[in-house]
């Protein structure tokens, strides 16, 4: 890719035809309760299992867990951010929530090109978050990525 491509991609996303199957890129983040307690106050999600310490001890986890959609912003960011980038717009998500994440964990995110459809500008991505190798959460994307003018 050249300087000129590399440097567009990296302010303003890619373009739906510089995309290839197995594309792919990764983002890791480490949760705090401060995410925790930001996500709940932007949420809504009050739930006492992300919240509340004695609660939380009671329930099969054991201890205050994270939101699921807290990992599954991760992926917007990615897609946001970084591949496709700006200019994509999410069109579908589907998740399966694997196993709990705690705060101190660092959620590593990957997302991967599996299906290019040209006369929609569509792009599948298979997502998966994972806390040191093992998934969390695993789904398939959907975005709309603009093409060349």
């Amino acid at each position: 890719m050249s300087e000129t491509r590399r440097n567009f991609s990296e302010c303003y996303g890619y373009e739906f035809e510089d995309l290839h199957l197995g594309m792919s890129t990764s983002s890791g983040r480490t949760v705090t309760d401060a995410d925790i307690l930001m996500f709940a106050g932007v949420s809504g999600d009050t739930n006492p299992v992300h919240l509340d310490d004695e609660f939380a001890k009671s329930t099969m986890f054991g201890a205050r867990i994270a939101h699921g959609m807290l990992s599954a912003s991760f992926i917007s960011a990615i897609f946001g951010t970084k591949l496709p980038g700006p200019g994509c717009i999410y069109l579908a998500q589907s998740l399966k929530f694997k196993a709990p994440v705690k705060v101190g964990d660092t959620v590593v995110v990957r997302v991967t090109i599996v299906e290019l459809i040209p006369e929609k500008q569509r792009v599948l991505f298979d997502t998966v978050c994972t806390v040191a190798g093992k998934p969390v959460l695993e789904g398939q994307a959907e975005l709309l990525v603009p093409a060349r003018k």
